[in-house]
C-alpha cells in the first residue's frame, strides 16, 4: 500500500533541511500559544470513553459560552501514532476573532492520542465512518463544556478529516448547523484498489442520509482529488439525496490540497465559508482583536537577495540560499557558525521551525539570516570575515535534484520528511 497523502506531506518537502540527521523530525512540536488561550484537552472516546484524544483548543478571552467549529485532521503518511499534532493555526485565528473556540481533536491512534488507528483498506465508506465516531465523540464531550454554546455549532474536515465529516453528517448531530468539507477525501494506491469510484461510492451513501447543509471547497491544482473527481463526488452526494455547495478554486501554489495549512489559504476559504456561516445562522462579524505572531525586525544588514553577504555558508551553502530564494513565503533561513543552514518555507511558523532544526544538530547556536523577503541579520562585517574562515572548514551539503530537499551539511545523510 502506497502512503496516503494529506496537506503535511504536500508541505513536507518544503520544509527542507539542512545540517539535520533523519529521526530529527522537520516539524518542530509548536509552542502553545497563549494569545488565543490554546490549550490541550482530553477528550473520552472509544469503547467506554476509554481512549483519549489529544484534542488542541483555542478560546477568546472570557467565559464564554462561545459558538464552536470543530476542525478534523487528514492522515500522514506512515504511523499514525508519530504523526504531529494538528492545530490548523491559521483557520483557529480567524475564527477566534469571531469570536469562536476552536477544537482540534487528534483522532483514535493519531499523535499523543490512545486508542487504536482503525483502517478498512479499499472500503473508503467504511473508512470515514469509523473516523466518524471521534468526531461523535467529541462533539458530546464539547456540548457538556460551559464554554460552549451548543446550538451554534460548526464541523469542518480537511482530507481525511473531510470524508470524516461528511460521513458524522448521517448521523444526529445535536447543535451542529452545518458541515464544511475541505478536500475530502483519502487516497490508496494499493493493488486492485480503485479508490477513486470508492470515494465516488462513499459520498453517494452519505448523501442518501445525510442531515445537514454542507459547503465543499476544492482546488484545480489539487494533486490527489482534483476537478474531475470532486465533481463526482459532489455530484454523487447531491444525487442520493444531500445538500452542498461545491466551490472550485483556482489554482492555488504548488498544490492547492495544502491550501488550508498555509497562511496565504484565507484569502481562498474565507468569503465561501462566512456567506456559509451566514446562511446556517452561524456569527461571521470579527468581534476580537488576534495580533499576528512577533516576527524579527528587518535590519539593513544586506538585501535579500544578496547571496555572498549571508556569513558562514560554504559554496554549495551559498547556492542552497539562492534556491531559497524562490521558495514560498512565508520562509526562513537560519545559518550557524558552525557552517549548518536550514530553510523552511510555507506552513506553521517557518521561523521558528528553521530555528529549532538548525539548531538541534548545529554545534553552535543558530541564528535567523532571512525571513519572508527581508534580512533579519544583526551581525557585523567581522562576522561575515570569520564566516570565510568557518566555511572553508565545513563540508558541502548536496541537493537532492528531484525533491529539491538540501542533505545535511554535517555528514551525508539525507534529510526526512
Amino acid at each position: 500500500m502506497q502512503p496516503r497523502r494529506t496537506l503535511r506531506q504536500l508541505f513536507a518537502a518544503a520544509f527542507a533541511v539542512a545540517a539535520m540527521y533523519p529521526g530529527v523530525a522537520v516539524q518542530q512540536e509548536l509552542q502553545l500559544d497563549h494569545r488565543m488561550n490554546e490549550h490541550i484537552e482530553q477528550v473520552p472516546a472509544g469503547p467506554q470513553g476509554r481512549a483519549m484524544l489529544e484534542t488542541t483548543v483555542f478560546q477568546p478571552n472570557g467565559p464564554g459560552p462561545f459558538p464552536l467549529i470543530i476542525i478534523n485532521h487528514g492522515k500522514d503518511p506512515g504511523r499514525p501514532n508519530l504523526q504531529p499534532r494538528d492545530r490548523f493555526y491559521h483557520m483557529a485565528t480567524a475564527f477566534v476573532k469571531r469570536g469562536y473556540a476552536v477544537m482540534v481533536p487528534m483522532r483514535q491512534g493519531f499523535a499523543n492520542s490512545t486508542g487504536r488507528y482503525r483502517d478498512f483498506g479499499c472500503d473508503m465508506k467504511a473508512n470515514g465512518y469509523i473516523q466518524a465516531e471521534d468526531i461523535l465523540s467529541t462533539l458530546a464531550y464539547a456540548r457538556k463544556q460551559p464554554w460552549v454554546d451548543g446550538n451554534h455549532i460548526v464541523i469542518a474536515g480537511q482530507s481525511y478529516g473531510g470524508l470524516a465529516t461528511i460521513a458524522a453528517g448521517t448521523k444526529d448531530l445535536p447543535g451542529v448547523r452545518g458541515l464544511i468539507n475541505f478536500a475530502g477525501g483519502l487516497r490508496d494506491d494499493s493493488d486492485r484498489c480503485a479508490w477513486r469510484s470508492a470515494l465516488v461510492t462513499a459520498f453517494a451513501d452519505y448523501g442518501t442520509k445525510a442531515k445537514l447543509p454542507t459547503l465543499w471547497m476544492y482546488g484545480e491544482n489539487d494533486s490527489l482529488f482534483g476537478p474531475e473527481l470532486a465533481q463526482r463526488m459532489h455530484a454523487a452526494f447531491e444525487g442520493a439525496g444531500g445538500r452542498g455547495k461545491l466551490v472550485e478554486f483556482p489554482a492555488f501554489k504548488r498544490d492547492s490540497h495544502g491550501m488550508l495549512a498555509s497562511r496565504d489559504g484565507e484569502k481562498v476559504w474565507l468569503n465561501d465559508t462566512m456567506a456559509f456561516l451566514q446562511q446556517i445562522g452561524m456569527p461571521t462579524k470579527v468581534i476580537h482583536d488576534v495580533p499576528p505572531p512577533p516576527t524579527p525586525a528587518r535590519t539593513d544588514y544586506a538585501k535579500v537577495d544578496d547571496v555572498e553577504a549571508v556569513p558562514f555558508l560554504s559554496e554549495n551553502g551559498r547556492r542552497a540560499y539562492q534556491e531559497y530564494l524562490g521558495k514560498m513565503t512565508p520562509r526562513a533561513f537560519a545559518v550557524s557558525p558552525s557552517g549548518a543552514w536550514t530553510w523552511a518555507e510555507e506552513g506553521e511558523d517557518p521561523d521558528g521551525r528553521a530555528l529549532a532544526t538548525c539548531t538541534a544538530k548545529s554545534t553552535e547556536p543558530c541564528r535567523l539570516y532571512s525571513v519572508d523577503d527581508y534580512v533579519v541579520w544583526t551581525g557585523d562585517l567581522d562576522q561575515a570575515a570569520e564566516a570565510a574562515v568557518t566555511a572553508s572548514r565545513t563540508p558541502a551539503p548536496k541537493v537532492d535534484a528531484e525533491n529539491s530537499v538540501p542533505t545535511t551539511s554535517i555528514g551525508s545523510n539525507k534529510a526526512t520528511n
